[in-house]
């Protein structure tokens, strides 16, 4: 890909340096789960900087969704791999973690040491508020696009209500969404078509990839090569941790049960953290009970995908077992492995497939299921968004089950009056005054610390 010319309107191709400044940023401002994080990547790199046209972005999210791990910093991988090739891809995923991770490695420090950490809320207050902003933004945005006719509108509903009311796993209304859309588009080419209106009232804007890149052909040598160099990656540590510790030390349990954990994570953190918790404390004596809700509060209050809350676990493990180290240093290499190979895979799954999705994207019945998991993909936003946005107005969340539904609801007496009036603020400076992230962001973090200072 080279400079791209003034005629088509897309920007020009960005160096490495500049697109190590931005997957730098969006790793540090990445807050709110999934949703904050897509939420975050839409913003920045299809509305402001153009990097990646709105249906390039919804194919990659696409994959993504179909994979195990954080689809967050799955698709960080994926366009940062459509912009510069494998160091790309390994620089936006790596960039898209780390500053969560040495966050979260501090803060398992500062628990393990103090168990204090209730003055991390106060300090994250205001950013919350401000992702809420941003994630409801963004679920506009891209519905408004991604919905190309009312059977895409009827299928993001139904994604919706299997998640949100009768609480349908995650992969089952993805891979759902899927089928019907293969099939649906055999029979029907055109059934997933956008409509004339749709087309006219919501085009790509000119983005550097759009719809006429494509990717380079590689040869089946080149992906077996590819599955073995990230294979040998993710089992890495394992040269130094079996000759040190030996493989029934508790550094080579960690990395034995979180590389299970990176292959079935399907859904995000939520999806496997009750197995995690139950593992640990009754199977290996990690944790104490309730201390996985901690480690989950702690998560939840740093940037970087949820799925850090196996750092803590790795972190305790560690610390309380460290094999003759000091506990600080087995606490940080616990929590080290732990995040190695919850993370590392992720490569694996990016490289091996994107540049078969990238190829298949000609398909007709391919395209049909992918479009009709990104009218999902909006359904599975929205639930998500609404969550989000339930736990930081609302204090407490009510819940109750009625055959097969779960019905969730706020308990109005719990509003949060300060977080509401963050919020709302927040969305009035990124819609109706176009602020950029970060200063809103920063803007809403300092009124959060303002109000601790307060009282």
């Amino acid at each position: 890909m080279g400079m791209k010319n003034s005629e088509t309107g897309a920007p020009p191709h960005p160096g490495f340096g500049e697109a190590l400044r931005v997957w730098l940023a969006i790793g540090v401002l990445s807050f709110g789960g999934p949703a904050g994080q897509i939420a975050l990547m839409h913003r920045m790199l299809v509305e402001e900087k153009r990097w990646i046209s709105e249906s390039r972005f919804l194919h990659a999210l696409n994959y993504c969704m179909l994979l195990p791990g954080p689809e967050a910093q799955q698709l960080a991988t994926y366009i940062g791999w459509l912009l510069h090739g494998w160091r790309g891809g390994v620089a936006a995923g790596a960039l898209f973690v780390l500053p969560g991770l040495v966050v979260m490695l501090a803060l398992s420090l500062a628990y393990s040491l103090f168990h204090q950490t209730g003055w991390l809320e106060a300090v994250f207050f205001g950013l919350k508020a401000a992702v809420l902003a941003i994630v409801v933004d963004a679920v506009i945005r891209v519905g408004r696009r991604a919905l190309k006719n009312g059977l895409m509108v009827a299928i993001a509903a139904f994604a919706f209500l299997a998640l949100f009311v009768f609480s349908v796993p995650f992969p089952v209304v993805v891979l759902s969404a899927g089928i019907f859309g293969y099939f649906g588009t055999r029979l029907r080419p055109d059934l997933l078509a956008p409509s004339r209106a749709h087309a006219a009232a919501a085009p790509d804007a000119p983005s550097l990839i759009g719809e006429d890149w494509r990717a380079p052909t590689e040869t089946p040598l080149a992906v077996l090569r590819t599955g073995l160099v990230w294979a040998a990656v993710w089992a890495a540590p394992l040269v130094l941790v079996v000759p040190l510790f030996g493989w029934q030390s508790s550094f080579a349990a960690i990395m034995g049960f979180f590389s299970q954990m990176a292959v079935v994570t399907f859904g995000g953190a939520y999806a496997v953290l009750a197995y995690v918790a139950q593992q640990a404390v009754e199977a290996h004596g990690w944790l104490a009970p309730g201390e996985m809700l901690d480690g989950l509060a702690l998560a939840e209050t740093t940037p970087g995908p949820l799925v850090l809350v196996l750092t803590f676990v790795g972190f305790l493990a560690g610390f309380r077992a460290p094999m003759g180290l000091d506990p600080v240093a087995g606490g940080l290499l616990g929590g080290f492995l732990a995040a190695w190979v919850t993370f590392v895979p992720s490569f694996l799954w990016i490289f091996l497939g994107a540049p078969f999705m990238e190829r298949l994207r000609d398909n007709r019945p391919l395209s049909g299921a992918l479009s009709a998991i990104t009218a999902a993909v909006v359904g599975v936003i929205l639930n998500l968004a609404i969550w989000f946005g339930l736990h930081v107005v609302f204090r407490s969340i009510g819940e109750r089950s009625v055959g097969p539904m779960r019905l969730t609801w706020p308990d109005w007496a719990s509003l949060d009056p300060a977080a509401l009036a963050l919020s709302l603020a927040a969305g009035v400076l990124l819609v109706g005054f176009k602020f950029g992230i970060v200063p809103v962001l920063a803007l809403t973090g300092a009124a959060g610390l303002a109000l601790q200072l307060l009282g």
